[in-house]
């Protein structure tokens, strides 16, 4: 398969991981380079030159998701000036609820990330992830105890309504709405 004409390599790079995320999400990380190659559009050895391995091609594809969940938050926390406490915690809020608005796109990125957690590089790029995030919410001066329970809140979140959700809507909005009032609330700084 020849190479695309007016296409750059970002854009085969782009179409690659969205073509693995998807197969990787329904199939696995077994399923073979040259599907995610087909799918993508590209030849196996285009798939291949971006992303030599399958390590490296799960790998950017772990890097991708976390990088666009980070992009998004700081996004919305740029709607507010730098110096305001919590500014970072509600933006982790809000996209957290609007990422699980959309249940079809939840269940596949959930699946994703649980099979990209079963791979070594992904499982360690995760973790120094959830390093960054731990340490930036824990620094966005708002009490700590605070910060854990709308880590907790908006995390679970995502799950509840892939496991049958005992908030409806209504609920989960209100719920959104309790959280970010809490990121206004004096802080004691206690750890």
């Amino acid at each position: 398969m020849a190479r695309t004409a007016g296409r750059d390599a970002e854009d085969t790079k782009r179409l690659i991981l969205e073509a693995a995320a998807q197969l990787i999400g329904r199939r696995g990380t077994a399923v073979p380079v040259s599907d995610i190659a087909a799918a993508a559009g590209v030849s196996k050895g285009g798939l291949l030159y971006h992303f030599p391995s399958k390590e490296q091609l799960l790998n950017g594809l772990a890097s991708s998701l976390m990088s666009q969940f980070r992009r998004e938050v700081e996004q919305a926390a740029a709607e507010e000036d730098e110096q305001t406490p919590g500014r970072l915690t509600r933006a982790y809020i809000r996209v957290c609820f609007a990422d699980a608005r959309d249940l079809i796109g939840l269940r596949d990125y959930l699946s994703l990330a649980a099979r990209l957690m079963f791979e070594p590089g992904p499982e360690e790029l995760a973790r120094q992830d959830a390093r960054r995030w731990r340490a930036a919410l824990f620094d966005d001066g708002i009490d700590p105890a605070t910060v854990r329970m709308i880590i907790a809140a908006a995390d679970g979140s995502n799950i509840a309504p892939l496991l049958g959700p005992v908030l409806n809507d209504s609920d989960r909005s209100a719920l959104e709405a309790d959280l970010i009032a809490l990121t206004y609330a004096p802080t004691s700084r206690a750890t």
